[in-house]
């Protein structure tokens, strides 16, 4: 039996392998080889052998320091670890849009069961978007946003409000309706999230105080 450690059993091999990342104060580690399972990408480049000589490598610590926010990179960590890339439930969908631009990480890469919570803020944004050029023209009136939110005229002669009553009641419980109804649906989600972390933090700083 040979008593010469094989070339993976040397510990200096494992370790050199290795990379911490510190994001926003929070210490990440992990292998190179993971971080080469998306090529092309701003962590791909940390295994690069000049890697070290980027700003971003803090020497003393061996560390390679970026300040953003550290929640998302758990997210954006795991899609190298696993190949599936999810959006956080607690965070609005333009600030994980701007983490994954910064990454270099191409959006279409979100699985399907996170798409549309992620595309919330775009369909709200272009839905506002219309009816403020709808305010601005002269050809659009309300038939127009009706139709925007799924609602069809059908009787002409009743009140604009017996129209809508029912169409708007439809809207707010079944929010599978119309698109509409869906981005106003994943808003009073994305509200709701919001306020139980405000709860929760305001929580914390209680039971701190006391």
């Amino acid at each position: 039996m040979s008593l010469v450690p094989s070339k993976n059993s040397i510990p200096g091999k494992k370790v050199s392998n290795k990379v911490i990342i510190n994001v926003g104060g929070v210490r990440y580690e992990t292998y190179k080889s993971t971080l080469r399972n998306i090529p092309d990408t701003r962590l791909s480049w940390l295994t690069e052998n000049t890697a070290q000589t980027n700003a971003d490598y803090d020497a003393a610590t061996g560390e390679f320091f970026f300040d953003r926010h550290p929640s998302v990179f758990n997210m954006i960590l795991n899609y190298y670890r696993t190949g599936r890339l999810h959006a956080p439930t607690d965070v609005c969908g333009p600030m994980f849009e701007e983490e994954l631009s910064f990454w270099g990480i191409d959006e279409k890469q979100i699985e399907p069961c996170c798409w549309m919570q992620y595309r919330t803020h775009r369909d709200a944004q272009e839905t506002l978007a219309e009816l403020d050029l709808g305010e601005d023209g002269d050809d659009d009136d309300d038939d127009d946003v009706a139709l925007r939110f799924g609602i069809h005229e059908e009787d002409r002669d009743v009140s604009c409000w017996q129209r809508w009553q029912p169409k708007v009641w439809t809207i707010l419980e079944e929010p599978s309706s119309s698109k509409g109804a869906q981005v106003i649906e994943a808003q009073k989600r994305q509200w709701g999230v919001c306020r139980f972390l405000r709860q929760q933090k305001c929580h914390s700083a209680n039971r701190t105080a006391v």
